[in-house]
C-alpha cells in the first residue's frame, strides 16, 4: 500500500499548469469523434449535440466491455437524425473499424517524424531483456494456441452477417471520398490528442524527466500502450489501459512510481472527469426520438449529401 504523506507529496509536486491543456485535449477528443460519426453517416450532423452524444457514449463505455456502450449511443443517436436502423448499426460499425487503419497511419507518420526511432527502439530493448528472464517453450505454447484461437476465430467472423454488413458500409464509405478522407483523419485525431495528452501528463510530473523534446516518443508509447490494452476487453479498459500504458513508460525509462503517477493523472483527466458531463447529456439523448414521431427531430435531421 502506497503511504499516504507520498500520495499527497506526488499530488503537491505535479505541476498543475498542464491541467487546463489535458482538460481542452479531452473536450477536443470528443469533438474528432462526432466528425468521424458525421463521416461515416453520410449526415451533416450538428456538431455540438454530436459532440455531447460522444460524451453520452463515453460514460456508457465505462461500463460496457468492447466499446459496446458507445456502440448503442452512437446506433441511437443515427437513428434519432434519421438513420435507418440497420444502415445506423453499419455506420457505427465502420467507424470501429477504420479506427485500426487510422491509428496505424499515425504510428506510422510519428515514426517517419522521429528520425532517431527512440521510442521503439528504447521499448524494444527492455523487451528483449524481458524475454531473457522468461523460458521459451511455455511462450511457444501459448503463441501457437493463440494463433490457432485467432485463425478459428477469424473464419467464423469472416462468414459472419455482421462482417459482410461492415465491408458493405466499408465500400459504401470508400464510395464517397469526402467522408471518407474526414472519417479517417478525425479517427486518426482523436488517437493524436489523447497521445498528446498523455505526452504532457508526463511532462506534468517531475519524477519522469520529461522535456518538451519528449513528446514524440511518448506518443509512441501511448500508441503501442493503448493497442496493447485493447486487446483486453475489460469494460472501458479499466486496469489493462493503466497497466499497459504504464509499462510502456517503464520500457521508455521512467520508473515506476512517476511512471504510474502519469497514467493516473492522464486517466482522470481524459477517461473519468469527462463521465459527470456523459450523465448530464444523456438525458438530452433519451428525450430524442427516432425520426417520424415528434417534428423537431424531422426539422434538425440534415438531408443525406
Amino acid at each position: 500500500m502506497v503511504p499516504t504523506h507520498t500520495l499527497a507529496a506526488a499530488f503537491h509536486d505535479t505541476r498543475w499548469e498542464y491541467a487546463p491543456a489535458l482538460a481542452a485535449l479531452s473536450v477536443l477528443h470528443y469533438v474528432f469523434a462526432a466528425l468521424a460519426l458525421r463521416g461515416v453517416s453520410g449526415r451533416s450532423l450538428p456538431l455540438l449535440p454530436t459532440t455531447m452524444a460522444q460524451f453520452t457514449a463515453a460514460a456508457a463505455n465505462r461500463l460496457t466491455p468492447g466499446g459496446l456502450g458507445a456502440i448503442a449511443v452512437n446506433t441511437r443517436y443515427l437513428v434519432c437524425h434519421g438513420l435507418p436502423l440497420a444502415q445506423a448499426a453499419v455506420a457505427v460499425a465502420v467507424m470501429q473499424v477504420a479506427g485500426a487503419p487510422a491509428d496505424l497511419f499515425l504510428l506510422l507518420l510519428i515514426l517517419g517524424v522521429d528520425q532517431d526511432d527512440r521510442a521503439l527502439h528504447t521499448m524494444g530493448d527492455h523487451a528483449a531483456r524481458a524475454m531473457t528472464f522468461l523460458p521459451p517453450e511455455p511462450l511457444l505454447a501459448a503463441g501457437a494456441i493463440l494463433l490457432a484461437a485467432t485463425a478459428l476465430w477469424g473464419r467464423r467472423a469472416a462468414r459472419s452477417a455482421a462482417v459482410t454488413r461492415a465491408l458493405a458500409g466499408l465500400r459504401d464509405l470508400a464510395r464517397r471520398p469526402r467522408d471518407l478522407l474526414l472519417t479517417v483523419t478525425a479517427s486518426a485525431a482523436t488517437t493524436f490528442v489523447l497521445g498528446l495528452a498523455f505526452a504532457l501528463s508526463a511532462l506534468a510530473v517531475p519524477g519522469t524527466g520529461a522535456g518538451p523534446g519528449d513528446v514524440l516518443p511518448f506518443l509512441t508509447a501511448y500508441l503501442v500502450g493503448a493497442a496493447a490494452a485493447a486487446a483486453v476487453p475489460s469494460p472501458g479498459g479499466v486496469g489493462s489501459t493503466e497497466a499497459a500504458l504504464t509499462g510502456a513508460l517503464i520500457a521508455l525509462g521512467v520508473t515506476a512510481a512517476p511512471a504510474l503517477q502519469t497514467v493516473l493523472l492522464f486517466r482522470a483527466i481524459t477517461f473519468w472527469a469527462p463521465v459527470p458531463i456523459g450523465l448530464l447529456t444523456s438525458r438530452t439523448l433519451r428525450r430524442q426520438h427516432p425520426t417520424g414521431h415528434p417534428a423537431e427531430t424531422r426539422r434538425i435531421t440534415a438531408p443525406r449529401r
